[in-house]
């Protein structure tokens, strides 16, 4: 018994070796202060400080009611998340399968025999066993597939949050793909109208004498044109709703909205700090949580070399000792033992090696998920950055093509040196430069979700 003991001091005493050694952040080849790119050329709203705009709440980035409402909606019907929380639950279940495994397995299987011997006396025997093993975790094994287990749900639950954040992300922008596409559809139909005035005007003109018949035809085949861009943004329309129906976990419908021209955001959209990244990106987290999980199964695969002690402990009544007696008496005994590998060491160093390469390669994509996450926010950025100047300058734009459309149809009334070809072009340009303007501000607002989504945003 005391050089079982001595087994188990020494297996405690290696509590300083690799077997028994808590994960640490490994050294990176990512430099964390430079993975976003060119923050001091961006905008003063948008320069890297501690104020992390993916930091704050969705209710917060998204004031929009029926916005509000479909996220709300999306967080608790998806389909997506729900199995997401099925994974979590199943990985806590696994989690405490490990934590039990430090406790002693009891096991009770009573046993009774009749014997009855012809002309003879009846004889009754009778075994109460209580059974009990303990593994002592001397080597780390069992410490080992615990802190796989807990990294396990960590990461589960880091998944669930991804999940989440794109969900946020994708509603939000196809609601405001709903709210673009109105906004098209809306100014494609008031074209529409005025050019069917500018047509019944070009043919009283062309019986007038003042135009041509070419030039009535042109008029005509622009108004169809616009025409034709109809029935595609309202197909558009109904594939969005659909698809945010889908979202919703719920069948076909309309889909209740604002418009694009009341779209707000906070006024602060701030970077953070690059460090950041770290703790808010779900899917860095997660990456992580692999690389810590993987390296506590490169410990286990150490412990595998050592031996497995056991102590197994049986007691209960019975009867039957050699001989029949009444009452039965109590019995017990306890057994050590120790089983160590020896015609498997081929079989642990490749084990060893399947986990150390698998530690390497959740290094590798712990790494590349910083880059990715250290470019998406960099793109977003520049894409916000770029949005803002295009709304600026299209905005003037517009303004000068509709005092363009004024001074050409003004011109036009009064001197007839004017073409009205003149007046439909700029019409058309108009038109253009309007859906265009549109198409800018939704860019906008996909930037911001992009970004809020690159920050980990939506976790609260």
């Amino acid at each position: 018994m005391k050089k079982f003991i001595y087994i188990v001091l020494l297996g405690v005493s290696l509590s300083s070796c690799r077997i028994y050694s808590n994960y640490e952040r490994p050294k990176l080849d990512v430099q964390m202060e430079q993975l976003y790119r060119d923050t001091t050329t961006v905008d003063q709203a948008l320069k890297g400080d501690t104020i992390n705009f993916g930091n704050l709440s969705w209710p917060d980035v998204f004031s929009d009611p029926h916005l509000q409402s479909l996220i709300r909606l999306v967080l608790e019907k998806n389909v997506d998340l729900r199995t997401a929380d099925l994974t979590i639950q199943k990985a806590e279940a696994g989690l405490q399968v490990s934590r039990l495994a430090f406790f002693p397995s009891l096991s009770f299987s009573p046993s009774g025999t009749i014997s009855i011997v012809e002309g003879g006396t009846t004889s009754k025997t009778y075994n109460i066993p209580l059974q009990a093993s303990w593994q002592i975790d001397a080597f780390g094994s069992l410490r080992n597939a615990k802190k796989q287990s807990e990294y396990g749900v960590l990461a589960a639950k880091a998944a669930r949050q991804s999940i989440q954040t794109a969900l946020i992300a994708s509603t939000a922008n196809l609601y405001y793909t709903l709210e673009m596409l109105d906004a098209q559809l809306q100014t494609t139909k008031s074209t529409a109208a005025l050019w069917d005035k500018n047509v019944e005007a070009m043919e009283v003109m062309m019986q007038a004498g003042m135009t041509n018949a070419a030039a009535v035809s042109q008029a005509k085949a622009n108004r169809l044109s616009i025409l034709t861009t109809i029935p595609t943004l309202e197909s558009q329309i109904r594939k969005t709703e659909n698809s945010l129906c889908a979202l919703l976990h719920e069948a076909p419908h309309p889909i209740e909205r604002g418009a694009i021209q009341d779209l707000s955001f906070p006024s602060v959209l701030s970077a953070g700090v690059p460090a950041q990244l770290l703790a808010n990106r779900p899917d860095v987290r997660a990456a992580e949580y692999k690389l810590a999980s993987c390296f506590y199964g490169v410990n286990k695969a150490y412990s595998a070399f050592y031996p497995n002690i056991t102590i197994n402990g049986t007691g209960g009544w019975t009867n039957n000792l050699g001989m029949i007696t009444n009452p039965g008496m109590w019995v017990a005994n306890f057994v050590g033992s120790i089983v160590q590998p020896l015609f498997a060491r081929g079989q642990l160093r490749a084990n060893l090696k399947i986990a150390k390469a698998e530690a390497e390669a959740a290094q590798l994509n712990f790494e590349q998920k910083l880059l990715n996450a250290g470019n998406e926010v960099s793109n977003a950025l520049a894409n916000y950055q770029t949005s803002l100047l295009k709304i600026q300058q299209r905005t003037k734009l517009v303004e000068e093509l509709q005092k363009s459309v004024e001074t050409t149809n003004l011109i036009f009334k009064h001197d007839n040196r004017v073409s009205y070809l003149e007046t439909l072009t700029a019409q058309q340009g108009l038109l253009q430069a309007q859906l265009n303007l549109i198409s800018d501000n939704f860019d906008c607002a996909q930037a911001v979700i992009s970004l809020y989504q690159a920050l980990g945003g939506g976790r609260k």
